[in-house]
């Protein structure tokens, strides 16, 4: 009740902002020219310490600020539509997404996160959808690889994605493939003299290391992204931390062979109740991902759909944030690791995005300690079927993509967090009145 009648005087009386201020609103619905550089001129407004407003569910999930640092030359020059609104404007856009029949919300979006990559620094024979569309976008981010992640650096950073990798130490099981190639034998080379380094006798036992200081940071408050088979390589690695499932070929001698009934599912962030695949010529690590090889046979790929899932936006709003988009279904993409078979999730992840007709799962977040982590199935949302050696997605062909948007969207989450949003609100006066201070700030409004 207090915080409509705030509402209600900040718009009748006018008391919001100077009647000289003025706010844009980047709308994110179908009049969007670039959806994805929209995300870097958000993430780099707020860079200079404005305040901006994520409106979700509001056309698309809208962004809204103050009207400075040349926000609007810098939108143009990016070809991202934007639209200039009055005070009044935007307090009527607070007043009709915080209206409580309607499933929107506005977030506040106030300190950008600082991003690194986990990344080796010679280029592979693929690309990185992230990073691709971090630099798309225009947002700054660091390369960092294993060296950095055990010296402790990772507590420089806010948000960590995990580039394409095998966290195994199986070299993205391409062994019976590539073994002959000089990318791979570099590859091997060059994580063989790391491993040796930084002290330990086995790839795969740094790599276990790794993993442990990266499940650390999450449980720390670290945001952890990852797609392709930097999602289900990590928590088989740490399910498998005290056994060896790597065949001879990866780290010379042969793996436990009770390795699969060894595994310790207590240890992992998102999968439980799965197998590993033992054999160095299968093109698999496990059956947590889906057989990808058996979908495209059986499936029409324009037929291929995941749908997103809808949140409350006011008590849901985490993955209502990460699902912000302008359409519902987005068309399905492959990689070595395609999609998670529903039966080895937990049941404590939520599923945000569920292939349409099957049971697999394409995009999914959960809390472990005072973080999240969000695993994100597949390698490129433009390129169906991308493969070793195939060029790099140029964005300038796709400024409106649905699933690179769903990258993107996870870049702005830890902006949210100052507000210690968390996955399920209080439902109490002291919550509603902590939404009342947050839009009586944002106006300007002392108590």
């Amino acid at each position: 009740m207090l915080k409509s009648i705030v509402i209600t005087l900040i718009i009748s009386l006018g008391l919001a902002i100077p009647g000289s201020a003025q706010f844009v609103l980047i709308p994110m619905d179908d009049s969007q020219t670039n959806h994805l550089k929209a995300y870097g001129v958000i993430y780099n407004h707020i860079a200079h310490d404005v305040e901006a407003w994520w409106l979700l569910n509001y056309r698309g999930g809208s962004f809204m600020a103050q009207e400075s640092h040349d926000i609007v030359r810098e939108a143009r020059l990016r070809n991202v539509h934007v639209e200039r609104i009055s005070n009044s404007q935007a307090n009527r856009i607070i007043e009709e997404v915080e209206r409580d029949d309607v499933n929107m919300a506005a977030v506040p979006l106030e300190e950008t996160p600082r991003i690194a990559v986990y990344s080796p620094s010679h280029a592979l024979p693929w690309d990185d959808a992230v990073t691709l569309a971090l630099t798309y976008a225009e947002v700054d981010y660091d390369i960092i690889y294993n060296e950095e992640v055990l010296a402790g650096d990772l507590d420089d950073y806010d948000w960590l994605h995990l580039h394409h990798e095998d966290f195994t130490g199986q070299y993205g099981k391409f062994w019976f493939a590539y073994r002959n190639t000089p990318w791979y034998q570099r590859q091997v080379r060059d994580l063989e003299e790391m491993a040796e380094r930084l002290g330990f006798d086995k790839v795969t036992e740094m790599k276990k290391a790794v993993v442990y200081e990266m499940r650390d940071y999450v449980g720390r408050g670290g945001f952890l992204f990852a797609m392709c088979s930097g999602t289900d390589t990590f928590d088989i690695a740490l399910a498998a931390l005290d056994v060896d499932i790597a065949p001879r070929q990866f780290d010379g001698d042969p793996p436990d062979p009770d390795a699969n009934e060894r595994l310790d599912f207590s240890q992992t962030l998102a999968f439980e109740n799965f197998r590993v695949t033992l054999d160095p010529d299968k093109y698999e690590h496990g059956n947590i991902d889906i057989d990808a090889q058996a979908t495209m046979a059986s499936i029409d790929r324009t037929m291929d759909y995941f749908t997103l899932f809808e949140f409350s936006a006011k008590w849901d709003p985490v993955p209502t944030m990460l699902t912000q988009n302008h359409v519902s279904s987005v068309r399905g993409f492959m990689g070595q690791t395609t999609a998670f078979r529903m039966d080895k999730i937990k049941s404590n992840v939520v599923i945000m995005g569920k292939n349409s007709g099957r049971d697999e799962a394409k995009y999914i977040t959960g809390v472990y300690g005072e973080g999240t982590f969000t695993f994100y199935g597949g390698h490129d949302p433009e390129d169906y079927t991308h493969r070793v050696g195939d060029p790099p997605t140029d964005l300038d062909l796709h400024p409106n993509s649905p699933g690179y948007r769903l990258i993107l969207n996870n870049i702005l989450f830890p902006a949210a967090q100052e507000k210690k949003i968390k996955t399920e609100r209080l439902g109490t006066n002291v919550q509603e009145r902590d939404d009342l201070a947050m839009l009586m700030h944002f106006f300007g409004i002392s108590e």
